[in-house]
């Protein structure tokens, strides 16, 4: 039973990327001009597939969704960093911080899936050439999608109703510049070490799974790409699937590097830091790395220039 004395907390205090008044405005319109950019980039790739009929094919109907679930992930998180650096500091209520972490949570976790779901695409396409246009039918391509957009929305609000069960009474000042719920629930109060097990238990699902058929997928691939004995399939293969890989490599190198990599319980500069390309970066380079080799959608935006 806790004490009649002890006082919840009802917000918490980010500490930001910086305490000085200039970098803080340079950061405001560094990172604006990035967030501007990178809903500007997504739209750009959802308007060109709906648009242009000969872009309306499984690989760019999944690329939508992620374009998609980009610009969500990237609206939780950065406004209310701009607002921050704006304001000089880093003030929010526990509701609001849970809100913010709890959609990003929701967008980073629908997005694992779906990674994995385009690479069993791939594999179908590519392995299975055949029968794909049957295994991926738009009725199947819907139910992938929306899969993946409940699952995450799912698991994001299993993590909000746990945590959100423990009382904030201790210190309410977080070494960071976005709310997270990792690290919101090592401020609670209390025995955490049931809700620990949980979450990372799920956790461990939503990662391990999309990455299991990431990798058994390129597998399978790579197996059937050495026995083509023409240049031109190995060049049109690997073009189809080397922006994927680079997405994925991204995306997993950013979660390893702080989910899985051994580290200390308190949230140091270089979490922040990878933090920045996982928050503000990333979402950034994925319309860029789909559409800077990719001569379909070149094609696309001249026809839709030329109109």
């Amino acid at each position: 039973m806790e004490p009649d004395n002890v006082t919840t907390e009802t917000r918490f205090i980010l500490s930001g990327l910086t305490h000085h008044r200039k970098e803080q405005i340079l950061l405001f319109v560094v990172f604006f001009i990035i967030y501007l950019l990178t809903v500007l980039g997504n739209l750009l790739i959802i308007v060109l597939v709906w648009i242009d009929t000969q872009l309306h094919t499984p690989m760019y109907f999944f690329l939508t969704h992620l374009a998609g679930m980009e610009i969500l992930y990237v609206t939780s998180s950065s406004p209310q960093l701009l607002s921050h650096l704006m304001a000089g500091n880093g003030i929010i209520s526990v509701t609001r911080c849970m809100v913010q972490g709890g959609s990003a949570l929701c967008m980073g976790s629908a997005e694992c899936l779906l990674l994995g779901v385009m690479a069993y695409d791939r594999y179908l396409a590519i392995c299975n050439p055949l029968r794909y246009a049957s295994a991926m039918d738009s009725k199947q391509q819907y139910l992938l999608a929306s899969s993946c957009w409940v699952i995450g929305c799912l698991f994001s609000m299993v993590n909000v109703v746990c945590i959100s069960r423990h009382p904030f009474c201790g210190p309410n000042r977080i070494n960071h510049f976005v709310c997270e719920l990792q690290f919101l629930l090592d401020l609670a109060c209390g025995d955490i070490k049931h809700t620990k097990i949980i979450l990372n238990s799920l956790a461990t699902f939503i990662v391990l799974i999309p990455f299991t058929i990431i990798l058994c997928s390129y597998t399978c691939i790579l197996c059937s790409v050495f026995q083509m004995h023409s240049a031109a399939s190995w060049g049109k293969a690997f073009s189809t699937c080397g922006s994927h890989i680079i997405v994925v490599t991204l995306f997993y190198g950013t979660i390893i590097s702080i989910y899985i990599l051994p580290q200390s319980n308190t949230i140091s500069d270089r979490d922040k830091q990878i933090a920045v390309l996982y928050v503000v970066i990333t979402p950034l380079l994925n319309p860029i790395i789909y559409t800077l080799r990719n001569k379909d959608v070149h094609r696309a935006v001249v026809k839709v220039l030329k109109r």
